[in-house]
């Protein structure tokens, strides 16, 4: 199938329940979120930290061309269930975003056929669970289905939000990816972790005085040594990005100094969006266990 990335999948029918080993618990990496990015700031809401989710889930999926074609056309997070507060929530943090010139929307549904017409879907907690029937038709339609339910993964759900120790995380069912032709890169997905001595690095782009978004990131690797000593703390860096979106060189603010070199190597290689001028975009990075 003609990607916008040319990958092929193989059409299987979706198994309704997962092996254990099937369904990957994810750290929260590689996402670069903007303002209320993953960070989980303390002052941030539970609604808050969950939309900044669904509009990375957005940024790093890629959608085969028969359901996100090129040009002008929105890419459409629907709702399903729960109340106004959250889609007022989300709704800030994608109003005026562009992905690949696709204009993101935000739209309450609850009949399938409406379903059909989003390319990500967030199933509330509160909402009637979708039948089995409706989920196999969303899988075959390219929608990305995404829960906050224990059981929403061995419904056949994508990617559940869940709480753990006071903080959002997600979890991913690699199977249910791969049949619903919606791709994340393998970086991204070789940071999931069924659990494990030290958590991923969170990544934190924070507006800088050019504003540029990031449109393609590298994550740092956790220094062997690092987690042998088991180092952990945040580095703060600043990258100086070219017009072009090239990063021309990355000074650090703060952080040790075998982290701190990981993540300039990592940043060094980010590429943003072009603009009229040389800026100055920060950068902060979080290793250890959230």
């Amino acid at each position: 199938m003609k990607r916008r990335m040319l990958r092929s999948h193989q059409d299987e029918s979706l198994p309704w329940r997962l092996p254990p080993a099937a369904v990957l618990a994810v750290g929260l990496a590689l996402f670069t979120f903007h303002l209320l990015a993953l960070g989980q700031q303390p002052n941030a809401t539970e609604d808050q930290v969950k939309a900044a989710y669904l509009f990375n889930f957005a940024k790093l999926g890629e959608w085969p061309r028969s359901v996100l074609p090129d040009g002008s056309s929105p890419l459409v997070i629907g709702v399903s269930g729960g109340d106004e507060e959250f889609l007022h929530a989300l709704k800030d943090v994608v109003t005026g975003k562009i992905i690949a010139n696709h204009r993101l929307e935000v739209r309450m549904v609850s009949a399938e056929k409406d379903m059909k017409s989003c390319q990500i879907i967030f199933f509330r907690a509160s909402a009637r669970k979708p039948a089995r029937s409706a989920m196999v038709d969303l899988t075959s339609a390219g929608v990305l289905l995404v829960g906050e339910d224990e059981s929403f993964l061995q419904q056949g759900g994508m990617i559940n939000l869940v709480r753990e120790n006071g903080s959002v995380r997600f979890q991913v069912s690699p199977d249910a990816l791969e049949r619903s032709q919606i791709h994340f890169s393998q970086k991204t997905l070789a940071m999931a972790r069924s659990g494990g001595e030290h958590s991923p690095p969170i990544t934190t782009s924070l507006p800088g005085d050019g504003g540029r978004r990031v449109e393609r990131t590298v994550a740092p690797e956790y220094p062997d040594i690092a987690k042998r000593m088991n180092l952990t703390g945040t580095v703060q860096v600043r990258a100086f990005v070219k017009p072009d979106g090239s990063v021309n060189d990355v000074k650090v603010v703060g952080g040790h100094p075998l982290l701190a070199d990981a993540v300039v190597r990592a940043v060094m290689q980010w590429k943003y969006q072009p603009a009229p001028r040389e800026t100055q975009e920060p950068v902060k990075f979080t290793f250890g266990p959230q």
